[in-house]
């Protein structure tokens, strides 16, 4: 991207949530800023902190969270729900000392803080410092608009949830069915409700709203979330249309996996990969090894220790199977996913479905097979599957048969080739919504001349 210069002298600080997936794009989004000309400075916990040494051109200041030593070690990302509420809590007060400090300090105007609107705390710290907050939604839009809705699910009667009615759609929260709603809320109801409604209340005070997303994939939404929320909206994604998200990773890339798809034949190769929050069980784990062992198709399974509950890593496979597995494919801990998507011998990619892969998959052209694990996974794969018909849905069964027919299906059949054509023009949209005079693009010059006015 171009650099302007019209901007020096102006800082913007962002504040990213402590989560893989929340990380990477917002220090995507601090790149693409950077670009224009604004410096920054970003503010993280200390927990999953950023790696400072990866971002050079950037100023990283780190807080306390409040997390103890053993909380750490036992993965805070098996309860994503109470790890965000326990970070809010303790994270109030070290932010605000940090943030006034820096206002004192800096030799630059301070034109706005983004942060995730995962964080609860910042609208009423930014106000207190009359520093206008701007807010960075991480998935998709039509997700942030329910977002109202879902405290009210169980009141207008979809949940619970009876088995003739599994397969029933939800007016209120299209493309999703019924089944799907227990995956969304969760098992932490009762926080759920004040967290989205704080989440709702804050952003609609905010100087603004950016999302990942592009007019492309959800213009619709995009005019619902204005009429919802009442700020300016900014669709400037996907984010790694313009940078890159590896140099982001909280995890060692295993550098060894593209030479391995080198040796491998052309749209061969399924890439799987539950991203860096989703746990599964241990039975759920030796379903997917049978499943891919039995495809017989090539695959890069990414299995990152703490996927499997209980376990290291893949010390539950027999010694047999691991043979077995090593004949047709590679096991690692952690891939530098771009590259891997971006490689000519991924034909497709079992996957999570969250919002950072899903626009991954579909900018590279790469077909998915839809297994989510939860919150909006669930809206994402219906839209893949159901919407954009560019994946196979899984429908939350991890079952070797059904996932050998799966890749089967997706890898070597003529359905798959038809879902390969769709995602091909999907895949040509979004690309020229990120090029000169596209929607992505004129959203991101728009961005920069908003924060300017701030």
């Amino acid at each position: 991207m171009e650099k302007k210069s019209n901007n020096d002298g102006l800082r913007v600080v962002l504040f990213p949530l402590p989560l893989q997936g929340c990380i990477s794009p917002m220090l995507q989004l601090a790149k693409i800023l950077h670009s224009k000309g604004f410096s920054i400075t970003v503010i993280h916990t200390r927990f999953n902190a950023p790696k400072a040494s990866s971002h050079p051109l950037f100023n990283f200041l780190q807080i306390e969270d409040g997390l103890s030593e053993t909380e750490i070690n036992e993965d805070p990302t098996s309860n994503v729900m109470s790890l965000l509420a326990q970070i809010n809590r303790n994270a109030e007060s070290p932010f605000l000392d940090c943030l006034q400090k820096l206002l004192l300090q800096s030799q630059e105007r301070i034109t706005c803080l983004i942060d995730d609107c995962g964080w609860l705390f910042t609208q009423s710290v930014s106000e207190s410092l009359n520093l206008p907050r701007m807010v960075l939604c991480t998935f998709k839009a039509t997700f942030l608009n329910a977002y109202p809705i879902i405290p009210l699910l169980r009141t207008k009667g979809y949940l619970p949830v009876s088995d003739s009615e599994a397969e029933d759609s939800v007016l209120e929260f299209p493309p999703l069915q019924k089944r799907d709603l227990l995956r969304v809320v969760g098992e932490d109801e009762e926080e759920l409700g004040p967290f989205l409604r704080v989440t709702v209340e804050t952003t609609m005070r905010s100087s603004g709203l950016i999302f990942m997303s592009c007019e492309e994939l959800e213009k619709d939404s995009l005019s619902i979330a204005n009429e919802i929320f009442k700020v300016p909206i900014f669709a400037v994604g996907p984010f790694h249309g313009y940078f890159s998200a590896s140099s982001s990773s909280l995890f060692a890339q295993d550098e060894t996996c593209v030479p391995w798809l080198d040796n491998q034949e052309d749209k061969s190769v399924i890439y799987v990969s539950l991203g860096s929050v989703v746990n599964i069980s241990e039975s759920e784990f030796l379903e997917i090894a049978y499943g891919l062992n039995n495809s017989k198709q090539p695959f890069l399974w990414v299995v990152r220790p703490g996927l499997v509950r209980g376990a290291e890593w893949i010390e539950l496979l027999t010694e047999e199977l691991v043979n077995s597995l090593g004949e047709k494919g590679k096991i690692v801990k952690w891939a530098p996913q771009q590259d891997v998507l971006a490689h000519r011998a991924i034909g497709g990619f079992l996957t999570h479905n969250g919002w950072n892969s899903t626009l991954e998959s579909i900018c590279e052209g790469v077909p998915m097979i839809c297994l989510p694990g939860g919150w909006d996974q669930m809206l994402n794969s219906r839209f893949v599957s159901d919407i954009w018909k560019v994946g196979i849905h899984l429908e939350g069964r991890i079952d070797r048969n059904e996932i050998e027919k799966a890749v089967k299906m997706l890898m070597v059949e003529s359905e798959g080739e038809t879902i390969r054509e769709r995602m091909n023009v999907l895949k040509d949209e979004i690309a020229r919504s990120v090029k000169h005079g596209g929607s992505s693009s004129r959203s991101i010059e728009t961005l920069a001349n908003h924060i300017l006015s701030l």
